[in-house]
């Protein structure tokens, strides 16, 4: 069964063919690092980090490359920076704020259970470079000529009406959103869409080298710093770009118009992704209604359901739910992933996958734009299977963990037994040839196999036997 994805940009699901298979790239919009990153945030990346590992599963890790960026330039930044450290100056206090927000969240989404993406470039970076890859500033200069852009007072803005499809991924026509457009027109704008790729400084601001010959130092709009990156990292066009739903107008459209119109391509994407809003027990969250949280107050507060919740219990309650529907983060919701877990852990750890593809009994709904919910349902059968002795179904249990995300689970003492079991076509051979390795005094062969044993998550335990004077060696399944 070949991977479907739902695609923002046709409206359809539909195969998914990748660009080169031996390098399938993926963007997704990142965090802008001026506060906790809150319960929504966790959503694409959690959802994005299970296409990552499904990807690397079907292409082979060395073959998909993972993007997604940090916006360490921005307007609330700022603000934050002034808020937090009113006597520093600006730019040391900015620094100060982007450094330890980006900290936090590592270690909040560290405990979500993501991987690494494969870059994880900052937008300051982007700005100007001096080693040959696209920059803000380029593609700026570039849209300009094109005749795509306009330099206007100081500012450099993206003339939409040289697009003739701008809106297609929102699916609104440039009359629609004229129409409808909430946004202050000044007066030096072309058209009312119109939108900043560059504006200037003001007087204690970051600042950089204007592009266009403008004199006034300056800084980026939003919308180009993706563009940048993206292009910079993974080139014109790639396969995927996800984010969250709210992106899709304008960020992402913006996007699309900046890096076509200047790389001259018919898309930026192949394919564009989105996941579903998040209220919380029914409601939208908010400060003023007292219901807005935190990633790092779930870990490590009672402020939500009365108790903290491990990081691994969040990822399984945001995935119960489609990726692209709405979703309702409830305390109930948490308390039955936490059972479903505490359920799984029982034949959770230590099998030996190599060789093996996943088989879900009724096909592999996961493959199908990420059905994770119908997919969680058929890892019960699994469960149930595996925890019976059926060593097919433990082993396709453990690959299917393995997607989610869930490959650390620790194993529950009940079930210690049933894989000791199961692992012992693997385990006794190793232990021979340990025990045949300290015979001939090859301590260095018998050291490996015992580190070997141990990533396996096997303890071993060496003691003479008092009638033969031989070394036994038993061991158990530790985690």
């Amino acid at each position: 069964m070949a991977l479907k994805l739902y695609n923002t940009l046709t409206r359809q699901k539909a195969e998914f063919e990748p660009i080169d298979p031996k390098n399938v790239r993926m963007y997704v919009c990142g965090p802008t690092v001026y506060d906790y990153a809150h319960i929504g945030n966790a959503r694409p990346v959690i959802v994005f980090d299970v296409l990552f590992r499904l990807l690397r599963h079907i292409y082979g890790p060395e073959h998909v490359t993972y993007v997604r960026n940090i916006t360490d330039v921005d307007d609330k930044i700022n603000a934050r920076a002034a808020r937090d450290y009113p006597d520093v100056p600006l730019n040391e206090a900015i620094r100060k704020v982007t450094e330890a927000t980006e900290k936090q969240f590592h270690a909040d989404i560290a405990a979500l259970g993501v991987l690494l993406p494969t870059y994880e470039p900052r937008a300051t970076e982007y700005i100007r470079r001096d080693d040959g890859r696209e920059t803000m500033v380029s593609l700026i200069e570039t849209l300009v000529e094109r005749g795509n852009a306009y330099v206007a007072e100081d500012h450099v803005l993206f003339d939409v009406s040289s697009m003739l499809d701008y809106g297609r991924l929102s699916n609104r026509s440039l009359d629609e959103m004229e129409a409808g457009a909430r946004v202050e027109v000044a007066p030096y704008k072309k058209g009312p869409m119109d939108f900043v790729l560059w504006k200037p400084s003001k007087p204690g601001e970051p600042a950089w080298p204007s592009p266009c010959g403008i004199a006034t130092p300056g800084r980026p709009g939003w919308h180009i710093e993706c563009s940048a990156m993206a292009g910079a990292l993974l080139g014109p066009v790639f396969d995927i770009h996800g984010g969250g739903i709210d992106l899709t107008f304008p960020h992402h459209e913006n996007e699309i118009a900046q890096s076509r119109c200047a790389h001259g391509t018919s898309v930026m994407a192949n394919v564009w992704m989105h996941n579903g809003f998040l209220q919380v027990e029914g409601e939208k969250m908010s400060k003023s209604l007292g219901n807005f949280v935190t990633i790092n107050e779930l870990l490590n507060t009672d402020k939500f359901g009365g108790r903290k919740w491990p990081g691994e219990v969040l990822r399984l309650a945001m995935l119960m739910t489609h990726y692209r529907e709405p979703i309702d983060f409830t305390s109930k919701r948490l308390q039955e992933a936490d059972a479903i877990l505490a359920r799984w852990a029982d034949t959770a750890f230590g099998v030996n996958t190599e060789g093996f593809e996943p088989h879900i009994p009724g096909g592999n709904p996961i493959l199908d734009d990420l059905n994770t919910p119908l997919f969680i349902t058929q890892m019960h059968s699994l469960h149930k299977a595996a925890k019976a002795g059926d060593r097919n179904a433990l082993v396709n249990f453990r690959l299917a963990l393995g997607i989610l995300g869930f490959e650390d689970i620790e194993i529950g003492a009940g079930a210690k037994q049933l894989t000791k079991i199961d692992m012992e076509p693997t385990i006794g051979p190793l232990i021979t040839a340990r025990l045949e390795a300290r015979k001939r005094k090859d301590f260095a062969e018998s050291d490996r196999i015992r580190d070997e044993l141990a990533k396996m998550g096997i303890s071993l335990k060496d003691t003479k036997n008092k009638e033969t004077g031989e070394i036994e060696t038993t061991w158990e399944v530790t985690r």
